[in-house]
């Protein structure tokens, strides 16, 4: 007897479906490092245009010595949550290193960068507090609103206006958080920082940032995107990834004592999920060494930013409102976007499709990301591949 969920989930065919079209653009096994040029599990090379290795970390040979060492010390894992026997030394010597790196009082750590908001945005507000979400805030901030007591309010993508109009219609007295990206992880634009901290004031609500494609990228030596905009002290709680710019995995957020330590003894994925292990602990504090000793990472990375969005909209691309490595090419069409990725790797490219349901389907998209280990000589060859791509899809002339 076939049981029901099964029959439930055989009637998903979606995956199969492009399989058997050739177009099926997910879980391509790398047998190689986050490196510009990767390997392929089948051999071949490709030019890797679908990493968020921002500052082209997660290959280098200090941060892979760091977590040797610190695998050395203290084993590989801590075999326990941070709330009871997960927390170490080394836990409470990055979190003060984060604090002071993004200009904050305290801050916490996470196993993932999903854990941070899943706990942090849940916990917060209470049954008589409002949550109010961007349309385009990532997936793991609207699931925690999901598991908070608080009402979710949405507002379309940096409206301000509506955000503005659904705030005055909230009781004054109750608690209020604004949960944004700092850069939004697939159309590349910021959050209008300036003007929701305006709102803040006005209607005396608090505003969390998730910043984990800004630390690293945007801001004085990548300190994010509150820095960028010079509202560090506007902004209550700053929340980062590890598995960015930092080469590893976690997540943290940072905010006042106040915050930080109801946080800590009130998130549930905190207290209820085995610590970061030693070995990415280390290779985040050594990550945040580099990335202050070396500023020409940074500082590469935004040329070549800057010369593949000029690149792009030469040949007559749509890259949108991009402000950050993260270059999006609307194709508008999710068969084609996913019949493109495919192609490209055919020639050596790869790049990833962001299509419905994640996205409308009039704004599907490839994503094309930036790294500070690409050439201008990478981009040209991703470029003129593309630009081939493109035309045979009618999408440019």
């Amino acid at each position: 007897m076939t049981k029901i969920l099964d029959e439930s989930c055989a009637r998903f065919t979606a995956p199969q479906d492009l399989k058997d079209k050739g177009i099926y653009p997910y879980y391509r096994p790398i047998s190689s490092g986050q490196d510009p040029v990767v390997t392929m599990a089948s051999g071949q090379k490709a030019l890797m245009f679908g990493s968020n290795s921002y500052l082209g970390l997660s290959d280098d040979p200090r941060l892979k010595e760091a977590a040797i060492s610190a695998i050395k010390k203290y084993g590989t894992s801590c075999s326990g949550s941070r709330f009871l026997n997960g927390t170490l030394d080394i836990h409470l010597a990055l979190e003060e290193k984060l604090a002071k790196f993004v200009g904050k009082e305290e801050a916490v750590t996470f196993s993932t960068g999903f854990q941070v908001n899943l706990g942090v945005v849940s916990c917060l507000g209470g049954r008589d507090g409002y949550i109010f979400l961007d349309s385009l805030d990532h997936a793991c901030i609207i699931d925690g609103s999901r598991l908070s007591f608080s009402k979710v309010l949405k507002f379309p993508h940096n409206d301000m206006e509506v955000l503005e109009h659904k705030m005055s219609l909230v009781p004054p007295d109750a608690p209020k958080l604004i949960v944004v990206d700092g850069v939004y992880s697939m159309e590349g634009d910021l959050a209008n920082l300036p003007k929701i901290c305006e709102l803040c004031e006005k209607y005396n609500a608090e505003i969390m940032v998730d910043d984990a494609h800004g630390l690293g990228v945007v801001g004085r030596d990548g300190r994010g995107t509150a820095d960028h905009f010079g509202l560090t002290d506007k902004v209550d709680l700053i929340m980062g990834t590890f598995s960015k710019s930092f080469g590893s995995i976690g997540g943290f957020v940072a905010g006042n004592h106040t915050l930080i330590n109801f946080i800590q003894n009130s998130a549930r994925s905190l207290m209820f999920s085995a610590s970061m292990p030693p070995a990415n602990v280390a290779t985040v504090s050594r990550a945040l060494d580099v990335l202050t000793e070396e500023p020409e990472r940074i500082e590469h990375l935004w040329d070549v930013t800057r010369y593949a969005q000029k690149s792009f909209r030469d040949r007559g691309f749509d890259i949108g409102r991009t402000q950050s490595p993260i270059i999006p090419l609307f194709v508008r069409d999710s068969t084609k976007a996913m019949a493109i990725v495919t192609k490209a790797m055919e020639v050596g490219i790869f790049v990833t499709p962001v299509v419905a349901p994640a996205v409308p389907e009039n704004d599907a998209m490839i994503r094309f990301a930036l790294m500070a280990t690409h050439t201008h000589e990478h981009v040209d060859e991703a470029v003129e591949k593309l630009s081939v791509l493109f035309k045979e899809f009618g999408i440019i002339e």
